[in-house]
Parts: structure tokens; C-alpha cells; sequence
């Protein structure tokens, strides 16, 4: 925690304190009917955002899931446009057409979240193959969580970025639970970060509510791949507060086990240890605290205010291929 400057300890505060007050607000939101569609949380899961891409730029790419709020903030994605996507306003980052889990912000280097659990694997080869063959130091993250972790298409891109040492950081946010499965159950290997081997690539578990510890341990991966070195894997741990998705009623969980992980509670973890350390003062952190509930607030206010797309939106940005002369379509 020595070596980690003042400044980059309060900027991965401040984004997973802003994380953590945009989900909360968007419950409420979403419990109010005030958004259509679904929404999935990454409340509890805040550290591994933030200490990831505290290493990146915006030239460097990310790949998400269909949880990916936590990415799109921690990536610098305006939570104006988030929040009037979520309510699906003609002002949202994609114009009130991708919802929750498709928002995207190329500008910012975030590909897009994603509702097919396990695609962002191929789409973060391809960026990273663009890195490799342009000769670029850019690179690219890919985030998946622990039920994406059994699909072909994750085994499939770790195999090809280990054949062709592409420039890709695989991090499996692991937060126990598969919907409802545990990963004890779904994982034969036992550890996700095991799988590495079978890559030879770099493997590496690390407490995910720690976001110092994962600070550390994606910044040797992602130093190893700006070095031409190749991919690596991190399985990152922690725990989702809210269901797999907004109403989950959480039956297969137990209260002991809420609460015990509620106690390790990443933002108080790090509050606790950089006062006690004289790095940050509890005055500072509060002052983030009131300015991210005050950004929220106001991205709510800019979503409720937006219009709706017109009509005729629903025939822009659709793309179709047409087959060649005289073909059938």
C-alpha cells in the first residue's frame, strides 16, 4: 500500500465509491418501474473495476458482461449517458437502444457490455490482435465472471491468446455464484485460475475486495502485456450483494454468509486501512462520498429530463449484409 501514490488511492476510491452509489440508486430505480428491461448489479465487486483499470488508458480496451455498470464507470463512461441509456432516452450512449446490458463507449475504449455470457473472450482477441499487428502497447482487458468461465468461447480465446501471446488480460470476476450455482459445484478444477496452465499463460488468484491486492496483481499482468509478453489470467473473488439480477429473491444464500461477506465490504476495507495508515484523511473520502451522490443525482435528473427516441429511430443503426448480385437475401 507504500508504493500506491495518494492519488491513484483516492481515484480508485472515487470510482468504486461512485460505482457503488450509481447501483444502489439504480435499484431503487428499477424496484419503482421507473426502467424498463433488466438490470444486473455489481455492488460488492467494486475493487476489482477499480484496481484493474486504474492501469489503463483510455487507448487501451475493455470487454464486459452483461454486469457491467461497474466497468463502464471505472472505464470513465459518463454516468449521464448510462443512467438515460437505463431509461432507454434518445440522450443515452446508445441512444436509448442497447438498455443495461449492451452499453458501449468506444471513445472510452469500453466495447460494449454484453448479454451473451462468455462473448467478450473473441471480441478482446480481436482488439488485442489490432494492438499486436498495428504494434501498439495497448491492451486489452477481458471480463467475465465465474459462470462464463465454463463457456467454449472463454477456453477458446485464452487458447488463441496463448498461441499468438496476444496482448490480453483475462479476468474472472468470481463472485461464488453462477445465477444460483456456486462455483464449488460448476468448477471441477477448483480454482478458475488454475485453467491457466492448460494455456501456458500466467495464472493468479487474488481477494477481490481488496482493491490494493488487485491494484497489484493486474499491473504485473497488464505491465506483462504492454511488454509483448502475452496474456495472463486473474481470478479476482468477491461477492455481489444484489441477486444475479434486481428481484433475485437470493434463496441460496444463507444470512451467516451475506453477512460475513457484507463485513469485508471493499470500500469500508479501504477506508479503514488508509486512515489508519495517515494516507487519507476521513474528511477527503467524505468529500467523494457527497460528490458521487451528487454526479448520481444528477444523471438521474438528465435521464428523467430526455426524451424518448422518435420513431424513426428504429430504422437507424441497423445494419443488414446483402448477399451478392442476383443472390437470394
Amino acid at each position: 500500500m507504500a508504493e500506491i501514490k495518494k492519488e491513484t488511492l483516492l481515484a480508485m476510491y472515487d470510482r468504486m465509491r461512485l460505482i457503488r452509489t450509481f447501483e444502489d440508486r439504480v435499484a431503487d430505480l428499477f424496484v419503482r418501474g421507473k426502467m424498463p428491461g433488466f438490470v444486473h448489479l455489481y455492488a460488492g465487486q467494486e475493487a476489482i473495476a477499480a484496481g484493474v483499470i486504474a492501469h489503463l488508458t483510455d487507448r487501451d480496451w475493455i470487454t464486459s458482461t452483461h454486469r457491467g455498470h461497474g466497468h463502464c464507470i471505472a472505464k470513465g463512461v459518463d454516468i449521464k449517458g448510462m443512467m438515460a441509456e437505463l431509461y432507454a432516452k434518445a440522450t443515452g450512449l446508445c441512444k436509448g437502444k442497447g438498455s443495461s446490458m449492451h452499453i458501449a463507449d468506444i471513445g472510452k475504449g469500453m466495447l460494449g457490455a454484453n448479454g451473451i455470457v462468455g462473448a467478450g473472450g473473441p471480441l478482446a482477441c480481436g482488439s488485442a490482435l489490432t494492438a499486436k499487428v498495428l504494434g501498439t502497447d495497448q491492451v486489452t482487458v477481458c471480463f467475465f465472471g465465474d459462470g462464463a468461465a465454463e463457456q467454449g468461447t472463454i477456453h477458446e480465446s485464452m487458447n488463441l491468446a496463448g498461441i499468438w501471446r496476444l496482448p490480453v488480460v483475462f479476468v474472472c470476476e468470481n463472485n461464488l455464484y453462477a445465477v444460483s450455482t456456486p462455483t464449488s459445484y460448476h468448477c471441477a478444477a477448483g480454482e478458475i485460475c488454475a485453467r491457466a496452465g492448460a494455456y501456458n499463460i500466467p495464472g493468479v488468484a487474488v481477494d477481490g475486495t481488496d482493491v490494493m491486492a488487485v491494484y497489484e496483481a493486474s499491473g504485473e499482468a497488464i505491465a506483462r502485456a504492454r511488454r509483448g509478453q502475452g496474456p495472463s489470467l486473474i481470478e479476482a473473488r468477491a461477492f455481489r450483494y444484489y441477486g444475479h439480477f434486481v428481484g433475485d429473491p437470493q434463496k441460496y444464500k444463507t444470512r451467516e454468509e451475506m453477512a460475513g461477506y457484507k463485513a469485508r465490504d471493499p470500500l469500508e476495507v479501504f477506508k479503514k486501512r488508509v486512515i489508519a495508515a495517515g494516507q487519507i484523511s476521513e474528511a477527503e473520502l467524505a468529500k467523494i462520498d457527497v460528490r458521487a451522490t451528487e454526479a448520481v443525482e444528477e444523471a438521474v435528473r438528465f435521464a428523467e429530463e430526455s426524451p424518448f427516441p422518435v420513431p424513426e429511430e428504429c430504422l437507424k443503426d441497423v445494419y443488414v449484409s446483402y448477399p451478392a448480385e442476383g443472390g437470394d437475401l
